[in-house]
């Protein structure tokens, strides 16, 4: 009777325990979550800084940016940068995650390496020792007579334990990229439509005019001839300055897409009839490649992604040359300095204030008309 009673004691107690350690494991991961959530975003790069280093380009000088040295070149296969890498030339590259060119990127490359791949190793190879030990320890020759042991709380309080901390050691950072990847991009930052087709991409700059350029696939022996990878290169890359946040959006015109470059660390679905919306910042200059991950049809194999990101001189320059303007941001600055100068008591300012002013509201309601 005593031996029962002990025994219904201890199971009382490692429920008890059990439920207490769960508690306090579900605690610690809500702070977690709440801690990384509350991080606010890093809007501390403003995209129009850059675009105020040379300042807007105004309708005179659209001829000697396109023919002179600061115009736009595309660039070669020497700056490919982000693209798969076939079995034959690095198996082990093949196998593993592309360079990345992203900050959320690099800091995804960086928990997969030292947080992610020890933990899983490491259990692993714990599980693996475990099982063959069991096995040699407790088979039916060395146990003629089986053991009727029933509990250990001790080993049941550390198998609780051990994996809620591992939990949390992998909750932290993962609540982390989750929040930097939705981060609100900045007012000023550049705004890039990409609308998937069956089966091609389109890409809109509304900040510069409105203009759409078409990217389809090259046929494979146009795309060896220029030195491209097959089935990644296209006729007209997504354009794009580097260093500089991007507001990324995507649509679709008939099914659903989805925008995925891979060495950027960006992927987002492309859903007729609504704007999804991320924001992306690429390192440095060069060709990064992607394709749409999302089962859209009989092509959906053969509508590649090309980003091609430049420096800002050569990037204002490609947008002229494709008919693009700034004109829009030349009507902001000039309504913000006559603003200043109404302010100072300038009446000319004044009605200067005015006219910048209408000017950049007319600017706006034929954008949208033309749209």
């Amino acid at each position: 009777m005593g031996s029962t009673l002990t025994m219904i004691s201890a199971i009382r107690l490692r429920d008890t325990t059990r439920t207490i350690v769960l508690l306090i494991a579900a605690f610690i991961l809500a702070l977690g979550a709440q801690a990384a959530l509350a991080t606010q975003p890093d809007a501390s790069i403003p995209a129009q800084a850059a675009l105020g280093e040379t300042g807007p380009v105004p309708a005179e000088e659209a001829a000697s940016l396109d023919a002179g040295s600061g115009g736009y070149t595309p660039l070669g296969p020497d700056m490919i940068k982000g693209q798969p890498t076939p079995y034959e030339e690095d198996a082990l590259a093949s196998m593993t995650f592309q360079d990345q060119y992203s900050a959320n990127g690099e800091y995804a490359l960086w928990m997969h390496d030292a947080i992610l791949m020890p933990i899983i190793t490491v259990i692993s190879l714990f599980v693996l020792g475990l099982l063959l030990w069991v096995v040699v320890r407790f088979n039916k020759r060395a146990n003629p007579t089986p053991s009727k042991t029933t509990h250990n709380t001790l080993i049941e309080v550390v198998w609780t334990l051990v994996p809620v901390l591992i939990l949390v050691v992998i909750a932290v950072p993962s609540i982390t990229l989750l929040a930097r990847q939705y981060e609100t991009p900045p007012e000023d930052a550049i705004t890039i439509k990409t609308i998937g087709y069956q089966w091609y991409w389109g890409y809109e700059y509304p900040d510069q005019g409105g203009f759409e350029v078409v990217s389809n696939m090259l046929d494979e022996a146009d795309a060896l001839d220029a030195g491209l990878p097959p089935q990644l290169a296209v006729d007209n890359r997504m354009v794009v300055p580097a260093g500089v946040p991007l507001r990324i959006q995507t649509t679709a015109a008939d099914v659903i897409h989805a925008f995925a470059v891979p060495s950027l660390w960006f992927k987002m679905d492309a859903v007729p009839g609504r704007i999804n919306e991320k924001m992306l910042t690429i390192d440095e200059p060069g060709i990064y490649y992607g394709q749409c991950s999302e089962l859209c049809g009989a092509r959906h194999g053969y509508m590649p992604i090309a980003v091609e990101a430049v420096p800002m001189e050569q990037w204002r320059a490609w947008v002229i040359q494709q008919g693009g303007s700034f004109e829009s941001e030349t009507a902001g600055e000039d309504a913000e300095s006559a603003e200043d100068a109404a302010e100072a008591g300038d009446t000319a300012g004044e009605a200067e204030a005015e006219l910048a002013e209408a000017t950049a509201s007319e600017d706006g309601s034929d954008a949208a008309a033309a749209e």
